[in-house]
């Protein structure tokens, strides 16, 4: 039997996501406070209902994907009381570790079921159900929300128990982070000695510097067309979102007494860029290197 659905967060990812759900044939409850987004919900197949609670009454599986751990608890707290028992939750957010347990330790207290899943593809692999899932959670509820997260994924990973999910999410994209600065430095000092794009491409891209930062999103306008910086830096990630991530791993960093220099680094240079960048796609950090190095060299 197709499982019923809940699904509460519509934005740039979530949207996507729950229209590939409605493609594949499942019955889903929608809910966002957005208008726009109620709107492309309805246009993609979804039921969208009132409120939170709404959305998660009478369902099978409960997803979750939404801007932070805070509202993460909030809205269990709504959600909890008004699904069946025994419901699998999935939360699908990009929070803290300590957070996405507490979420899982609420379900599970209240008679329900829980998975941290957040997602590494941006609104390109929401669109494309080519995502890639890193879950945390038991075994038999990873098992049971595999038919699930598999039309929104490419790749599914179970990664360990409450949290972990959550783990895997924030050390990719702090190693993602750091490595679209040294890419960046790197492209820009290359303009300095005279290398261009296409040709620091042609060397990088099949030797020791190779990395996904470039070949699938390359900074700069030219050797990879799909990549955000040919379209004016308009975000598949965006730098708000990375200056959060990193905010993440540097407070794990610290927690964990993780000699983590770069990682730190990261994070204060992207939240000093986001200041005034929020809205573009995080692979622009290479103008704002470019930028503050012209500024040197006017010195």
């Amino acid at each position: 039997m197709t499982k019923k659905i809940g699904f509460l967060g519509l934005g740039h990812m979530g949207g996507p996501m729950a229209a590939n759900l409605v493609t594949a044939g499942y019955d889903v409850l929608a809910f966002d406070p957005v208008p726009a987004a109620q709107d492309k919900a309805r246009e993609d197949g979804a039921t969208v209902v009132a409120t939170a609670a709404a959305a998660a009454t009478d369902r099978d599986v409960v997803i979750t994907m939404l801007p932070n751990g805070k509202l993460v608890l909030d809205v269990y707290a709504d959600l909890l009381p008004a699904a069946t028992p025994g419901t699998l939750f999935i939360d699908c957010s990009t929070i803290d570790v300590a957070d996405a347990k507490a979420a899982a330790a609420l379900a599970a207290g209240a008679g329900h079921r829980a998975l941290d899943a957040p997602v590494s593809g941006g609104v390109a692999g929401a669109a494309a159900g080519t995502l890639t899932f890193m879950v945390g959670g038991g075994e038999q509820d990873f098992a049971d929300a595999a038919d699930v997260l598999n039309v929104m994924g490419g790749k599914v990973v179970h990664c360990g128990g409450s949290g972990v999910g959550q783990a895997a999410k924030i050390c990719n994209n702090m190693l993602l982070g750091i490595s679209m600065i040294g890419l960046s430095e790197a492209l820009v000092l290359g303009e300095k000695l005279g290398l261009s794009h296409q040709s620091f491409f042609d060397v990088v891209s099949t030797a020791s510097g190779q990395s996904w930062a470039l070949t699938s999103y390359c900074p700069v306008p030219g050797p990879v067309p799909t990549s955000p910086a040919n379209n004016d830096y308009q975000p598949g990630f965006a730098t708000a979102l990375m200056t959060k991530d990193l905010g993440l791993a540097a407070n794990a960093l610290r927690d964990n007494g993780v000699d983590g220099l770069l990682g730190l680094l990261a994070s204060e240079i992207y939240t000093r860029f986001n200041q005034d960048r929020a809205g573009l796609d995080f692979s622009a950090i290479v103008t704002d290197i470019r930028s503050r190095s012209d500024q040197e060299d006017a010195e």
